[in-house]
């Protein structure tokens, strides 16, 4: 079993019916955690990647009326943050 996560970022809020729609999404198959963030306006989806896709995921939002304008990226691009400090030799 492989758990994946996936963020992504909705524009217009999702409508009373859209929520309880997207309650059913975790009632499928392989699908272990929906969390809508309403401040974020942001919805993540953990999955088992041995069982669904990206992309099947995606059109299950969809489809339970969620208007889904972008994937969000959850580990942040390595030229977007500073460089790491060297690593000195221990002595022991």
């Amino acid at each position: 079993m492989t758990q994946l996560d996936v963020l992504y970022r909705y524009g217009t809020a999702p409508s009373e019916q859209a929520l309880f729609a997207l309650s059913k999404v975790r009632d499928v198959y392989g699908v272990r955690l929906v969390e809508v963030s309403e401040a974020d306006k942001t919805v993540r989806v953990e999955y088992d990647a041995s069982r669904l896709n990206g992309a099947l995921i995606h059109q299950l939002l969809r489809r339970a009326g969620l208007d889904i304008v972008e994937t969000v990226a959850m580990i942040p691009n390595v030229d977007d943050t500073a460089p790491s400090p060297p690593v000195r030799a221990s002595v022991a």
